[in-house]
């Protein structure tokens, strides 16, 4: 059965219009999928990443670093639409300080860096079907964004979910959006291929490209970054940071002892029996940020050799097709993350940078953060620790996971959390303005909903 929806399945993407490298690139994945390849990588075929070269120990001009930016793309992965936090679009779209979103602070720190070095520094998002209306919509208030006719977006691919019984594609009448799901952040390559952008780009004399998801601003142009990644001769490079106890499930570069090329390995990876070596923070003491670098012209190379087919590795992704509702059908979801292409260039390597590199707001815990005075929000449109370490957020996912509810919750806005250690609040509890957090605090649940009165301190 497996061949007859490999066919209904490249009809149905050949039907809808996506990209030809697309559907080889699904294809080869397709195949593994039948011949059940697992993606798993031993603790024995690797060896741990423990001295990285260190952004703090770099050297570069003044004047190298400015050519250097000034020849890099800025891309922003923008395809997510933060369902687990109960959202319905671009979660960039969700206001962070104020009134400004993700997006706002993105431009801001864009526009920031082209004046600081006179760089022409294109902004480009890589949006899903689900996501570039908004956001294009969102942007066109700022009408200076674009430069050279490259447009502010490429639009990602997309394929169908695959029913886990016999691998055919899905059909879901109630809502047929619902059968067709994006490919994972793995399909960058792909797009800059199909889309041309990689070849306009290349055109117009750019030479590198600085990716990072839209969700982490502390993914600030870095003209120091890009001057020693110019300088390293390398065509591909990833950003890591130092392993915290917090940090155990993020994924991690090691070294494959077989050719000595540096992997990617996530938690959907590293088998049951050795996720310990996995989360083992001494072990293996450093995570991937998803901030990355490359050579353009690099990967158009390898990209046009290998006909868009990378052949990173497999992430079998498998939900149910409508992910509100568990009683539909169980999908599989063809998946790979960009981060993996590490392994696909010789001579890549990576960099330690310190943690401001490293904010995504993947729950609420991470928002309220953002959102409270631990932060300051530069002129540039950085944010700026003003504490270390940062609090330990732990809201109720019962009342806080989603956006509206944790809203409800903080009416008048987050409470101070620079004096707080940690703040851990179990139940239904309501927050008036103007609550200061000290110490360790702890909210226990008082079976009823209950309010944080204005003025308060809580103290650990």
């Amino acid at each position: 059965m497996s061949a007859e929806g490999l066919e209904a399945a490249r009809s149905k993407m050949s039907e809808a219009g996506v990209q030809p490298q697309a559907i080889e690139v699904f294809t080869h994945y397709y195949h593994q999928l039948e011949e059940g390849v697992t993606g798993l990588i031993a603790e024995d075929s690797i060896d741990p990443l423990t001295d990285p070269p260190m952004l703090s120990a770099v050297e570069v001009s003044p004047e190298q670093a400015a050519e250097a930016l000034g020849r890099t793309a800025i891309i922003k992965l923008n395809g997510g639409l933060g369902t687990s936090m109960g959202m319905e679009k671009a979660k960039s779209l969700l206001p962070v300080r104020g009134d400004q979103t993700f997006l706002d602070l993105i431009v801001e720190q864009v526009r920031a860096a082209r004046a600081t070095y006179g760089a022409r520094l294109p902004l480009l998002f890589m949006n899903s079907f689900r996501t570039r209306d908004d956001t294009l919509a969102a942007l066109a208030a700022y009408d200076d964004l674009p430069v050279d006719g490259l447009g502010l977006d490429f639009e990602q691919n997309l394929e169908p979910k695959l029913l886990t019984s016999d691998l055919t594609p899905v059909e879901w009448p109630a809502d047929p959006t619902l059968e067709w799901c994006p490919p994972g952040h793995g399909d960058l390559y792909t797009t800059l291929e199909g889309s041309g952008i990689l070849d306009r780009l290349l055109e117009q004399g750019y030479a590198y490209a600085s990716v990072s998801n839209s969700d982490n601003l502390g993914a600030a142009p870095d003209a120091t970054i890009a001057g020693w990644f110019a300088a390293s001769g390398s065509p591909y490079a990833a950003e890591v940071c130092r392993r915290t106890p917090a940090d155990r499930k993020g994924g991690h570069l090691a070294i494959r002892k077989s050719d000595g090329r540096l992997i990617l390995r996530d938690t959907a990876q590293t088998a049951p029996d050795e996720m310990h070596y996995f989360t083992d923070e001494h072990r293996h003491p450093f995570f991937h940020c998803n901030n990355l670098w490359f050579d353009l012209a690099a990967v158009s190379k390898v990209l046009k050799e290998r006909k868009a087919v990378l052949g990173l590795p497999l992430i079998k992704n498998v939900k149910n097709v409508d992910p509100a509702d568990a009683s539909s059908p169980e999908v599989v979801q063809i998946e790979s993350a960009m981060g993996a292409a590490i392994e696909v260039f010789a001579g890549a390597t990576a960099i330690g940078v310190g943690r401001e590199r490293f904010l995504p707001v993947k729950t609420t815990n991470d928002l309220m953060l953002l959102r409270s005075d631990v932060y300051d929000v530069t002129p540039e449109g950085r944010l700026d620790r003003v504490v270390d370490p940062a609090p330990l957020i732990d809201l109720d996912p019962k009342h806080y996971k989603t956006i509206a509810r944790f809203d409800g919750h903080f009416p008048d806005g987050v409470p101070s959390l620079r004096g707080a250690e940690s703040l851990a609040v179990v139940g239904d509890w309501t927050f008036a303005g103007d609550v200061t957090v000290t110490g360790a605090a702890r909210l226990e649940d008082e079976g009823r909903p209950s309010t944080v009165p204005s003025g308060t301190v809580l103290d650990g």
